[in-house]
Order: structure tokens, then C-alpha cells, then sequence
């Protein structure tokens, strides 16, 4: 009896011993996770702070940043994330871990525009995100596809410049013509990357490719910009997803019906043309992923899925970027005319005033790829970057971070750092061009300017983006003198969004300044 009740409380010392070890370890690994900012609900977590603030996301995010360090934790509904504001915590996920945050959550954006994560930008880390990725880049985005398709986006930049001019023309030719700079650029970066992907212009005041349909187009995407950018509550609690407050799952689902019957037309015309041996249009990227399709399957999903998908995809991420930083670059440049003053002088003394600034003329004005870099510095169009999501414990500057954490970076805060940037606030292109940025480049690999990410999942776009964006604020500051409507400074007030859109008007008065012959 004396040896059984000796063994009973030998039990009981170790259990006794292990619960306090367990108690121990959990109070460490609390004790080691990041700070949790303070204001959470239940169930919906820190939703309401950040819908409540009239301000942009990424500047509440800065301020519990200023409050709670360079890593803090907010629930988005049940959903744990960190948030990470400093550049070497950056630098540290997408190196260390950079493949242990390759993967994405799961999104009610993802699940219905992007066709149950067959858009690869929102697809899981694995063979199919590889080889759509792949797929994607080899017939698009790379440096020799770039080169093949050269032409064709250069072509839509000459062809909305003439239509300044032809505004201008129409206008009288004897007076400056008012223009909304945002909208053009909207219209401009649309048919550039409507034009590559399938062949069509839809947008513009002239000689667009069948205006009923254009018109259907031009809603369809309105729309799919809008849902794409909408926080909803399936995306914190998505047990709750069959409630669809604000019906937007519902708009979801009709917008890409609607979409896919368009894209569908599109495919059945690239289909006919290959089978009736039309060479006289320039390939496209419908029929670069008809040729692909033939020789790659894709398991998860059927051919047309994928196509449509990342179709849709590539519109919205290739156009929300480069419309974006043109309408900040020119609305910054139009507050600093004598910025404005450097950079045309540059392009007039290496183009003259007897062409057209081209492509290969980029790589020679400095000043303007400043200018660039300094706008996505200020302003990136994503300020925050698409979620990561854990797959492994780890630790992030030195914090517990459990698997199925998701990861958000708040690019908008780490390129305003003043431990990186003097007067982190001011539009100072000069900056780049001093001994200590001249190398700073927009690949990733600068971690306090990364406006297009790093690491694995970086927009692969960034070139394509960029090409887009010199060549054509060089041909406006070129081609016309700009002189602002308003009598004060540019409004920079900023919208609301997932993106960083600006939220008034840039209305200007334009003039050529350049022969007419170069309007033709």
C-alpha cells in the first residue's frame, strides 16, 4: 500500500511538473509573439479600426507601428497577422523565410474573381502557382517577349499622345485645352494592356474596337477594380461568407460571368483566326497561351479557367500600377515646376525637338528614372503588400510566429522611414542621382524601396509596369507644356482603397510643344 501511494504521488509530482512546464512554455511563446495592437473585438478582431479611420490603411498601420514597434499583431476577423514596418524585418521574410511565406491565404476575392485561386497571384505556393507563373512570364512578361511585343505597346502610347493633340486640334489649335491627366492615363495604360493581352482598344474619346461592346467592357472592369479592393467579413470569419452583407459576393459572381462572356468571344475569334491562318495581326497573349495550352495541362483546372483567370488578373495588377504612379508622378510634378523644368530639359537634350523620345532613350535620362523611383518611394500603388501566409513556425525579428500567421507589409511605412530617407516626406528625386541611391533600384533587392515586393512572390510585372510608365510620362513632359487649372497646389489627397489611388482629378491646360508632323 506504502509503495502504491509512493507511486501515485510520484504521478502526481510529474504531472503537477509537466502542466507547470506547459504553463511556463506558453507564457514564453506569449511573451516572444509580437504585440497585439490594442481595440480588438470579438470575432471580428481589428476590423473596425481599420474601417472606422478616415485615412488609408497603410497610415493607421503606420501609426500602431509608431505606437507598437517595427512588428505588431492585428486580427483581421480570426485571422492572425503581423505586421511588419521596418526594412530589415522585410529584408529578414523575404531571404530567411521567403519560402516559408510563399504561400497565400485564402480570400473571398481569390475564391470568386479569381476563379477558385486559378489566378496565380492568388494561388497557393506549389507546382501549379510555378507553373502558371511560369507560363505567364515566358509569353508576357519576359525580357525577350518584351522586346517581341515592343511595338505594340509603344504604339498605343503614340496613339493616345496624338489624341492630346487631336483634343487640342479640335479645341480651336488657338488656346491651351483643359484635360483630366488622371483619366487619360486611365484610358492610356488600359488600351496599352488591353492591346497586348488580346488585340483590342477600348477606351479613349476615338477609334475604339466596337463601342457597344467597349461600353460593357468598360463597366465590367469598373466593377472588377471596385470588388477587387473591398475588405468584406467572409474574409475574417468565412463561416459567415453565406451571409454576403452589401450582396458583393453576389456582384462578384455576375462581374466575372460577365467578363468571362466577353473573354469568351475573344478566344472563339483567336481560335478562328489560327484555324483560317490569319498571320496579318501581331500575336497576342491569348494566342501565346493558345499556343501554350497545347503542349502544358494543368491538372487542378481547365484550360479556359486558367486563361481567363490570370487574363483577368494581369489586367488589373498591369494597369492599377502604372495608372496610378503616372497620376502621382505628373500631380507631384506640377507642385515643383522647376522639377518638372529639369526633367523636360533633360529629355530635350538628349531627344531634341525633332523626334519622339523612344524606349532606348530611357536608359539615358537619369533625372526621369528619379523621378520614377521617387513617386513609387512616396506613393506605391499597393502600399501594403498582397497577404503571406506561414507555413512553419518561425521567428521574425526575434518573434514567435505560429504556422498559418499571414504576413502583411506595410511598403507605404518602410519607404518613409526617416532611419533610411532624409526628409522622408518630401518629393526630392535628386535624391537618386547622389553617389549613395544611384544603385538603388525597384528589383527587390533594396528593402527600403520595394514598391513591387521581393522574393518569390514579387509582381513579376515590375518591367513591364516600369517601360510603360518612362516612356510615357517622358512623351507628355516631351510633347506638351502642362499648366495647372487650379490656382494653389495639386490636391494629393488620397483615396481610401487597397490601392493607392489619387483621389481628385489632375486637370491641366496642355499645349504642343513639338512640330505637328510629330502628332501624325
Amino acid at each position: 500500500m506504502e509503495s502504491q501511494a509512493m507511486l501515485q504521488a510520484g504521478f502526481g509530482l510529474v504531472a503537477i511538473a509537466v502542466l507547470s512546464l506547459m504553463v511556463v512554455w506558453k507564457r514564453k511563446r506569449a511573451a516572444l509573439m509580437a504585440p497585439q495592437a490594442a481595440g480588438r473585438w470579438p470575432l471580428i478582431g481589428h476590423m473596425p479600426l481599420l474601417a472606422w479611420k478616415r485615412q488609408p490603411i497603410m497610415r493607421t498601420l503606420g501609426a500602431l507601428a509608431d505606437k507598437y514597434g517595427s512588428a505588431f499583431t492585428i486580427w483581421i476577423g480570426v485571422h492572425r497577422t503581423m505586421v511588419i514596418s521596418t526594412s530589415d524585418l522585410a529584408m529578414e521574410c523575404f531571404t530567411t523565410h521567403d519560402k516559408i511565406l510563399a504561400t497565400r491565404p485564402k480570400t473571398t476575392a481569390g475564391k470568386y474573381q479569381g476563379s477558385d485561386y486559378a489566378l496565380f497571384a492568388f494561388s497557393a505556393y506549389g507546382n501549379y502557382w510555378r507553373d502558371v507563373r511560369k507560363t505567364v512570364v515566358s509569353n508576357l512578361l519576359s525580357s525577350q517577349q518584351l522586346e517581341a511585343i515592343k511595338n505594340v505597346r509603344v504604339g498605343e502610347i503614340d496613339f493616345c499622345v496624338k489624341d492630346l493633340h487631336r483634343r487640342w486640334t479640335e479645341n480651336g489649335a488657338a488656346a491651351p485645352v483643359k484635360v483630366d491627366m488622371k483619366d487619360f492615363f486611365n484610358d492610356l495604360v488600359l488600351n496599352n494592356i488591353a492591346k497586348v493581352l488580346c488585340g483590342k482598344r477600348y477606351f479613349g474619346t476615338a477609334n475604339v474596337d466596337d463601342a457597344k461592346e467597349a461600353e460593357k467592357f468598360h463597366t465590367v472592369i469598373r466593377r472588377l477594380f471596385y470588388l477587387g479592393g473591398l475588405i468584406l467579413l467572409s474574409d475574417a470569419v468565412p463561416h459567415l461568407e453565406w451571409i454576403d452583407l452589401g450582396g458583393h459576393i453576389a456582384a462578384m459572381k455576375k462581374n466575372v460571368e460577365e467578363l468571362d462572356e466577353i473573354l469568351s468571344s475573344w478566344v472563339e475569334e483567336h481560335k478562328q483566326r489560327r484555324l483560317a491562318g490569319d498571320k496579318t495581326r501581331t500575336p497576342d497573349f491569348i494566342d501565346a497561351m493558345l499556343t501554350a495550352r497545347e503542349t502544358i495541362q494543368f491538372p487542378d483546372y481547365d484550360q479556359d479557367t486558367v486563361l481567363k483567370a490570370n487574363f483577368r488578373g494581369i489586367l488589373l495588377a498591369g494597369s492599377d500600377t502604372t495608372f496610378i504612379t503616372l497620376t502621382w508622378a505628373l500631380s507631384l510634378l506640377l507642385n515643383a515646376p522647376e522639377k518638372l523644368q529639369r526633367a523636360r530639359a533633360e529629355i530635350d537634350g538628349q531627344v531634341g525637338k525633332d523626334r519622339n523620345v523612344d524606349l532606348s532613350d530611357v536608359k539615358n535620362l537619369p533625372y526621369l528614372q528619379a523621378i520614377v523611383k521617387e513617386t513609387l518611394r512616396l506613393y506605391p500603388a499597393a502600399p501594403l503588400s498582397v497577404l503571406h501566409q506561414a507555413t512553419e513556425d518561425c521567428y521574425i525579428g526575434g518573434y514567435y510566429v505560429p504556422v498559418g500567421t499571414r504576413i502583411l507589409t506595410n511598403l507605404w511605412k518602410i519607404q518613409r522611414d526617416p532611419r533610411n530617407w532624409d526628409e522622408p516626406d518630401a518629393f526630392r528625386p535628386e535624391r537618386f542621382l547622389a553617389e549613395d541611391r544611384a544603385n538603388v533600384d525597384l528589383k527587390g533587392k533594396h528593402f527600403e524601396l520595394i514598391p513591387f515586393g521581393s522574393g518569390r512572390r514579387m509582381c513579376p510585372g515590375a518591367s513591364f509596369a516600369l517601360e510603360v510608365v518612362h516612356l510615357t510620362l517622358a512623351r507628355v513632359l516631351h510633347g506638351f507644356d502642362l499648366a495647372k487649372c487650379c490656382k494653389g497646389p495639386v490636391d494629393l489627397t488620397e483615396g481610401l482603397g487597397v490601392t493607392l489611388l489619387k483621389e481628385t482629378p489632375v486637370e491641366v491646360f496642355l499645349n504642343p510643344r513639338l512640330p505637328s508632323e510629330l502628332y501624325k
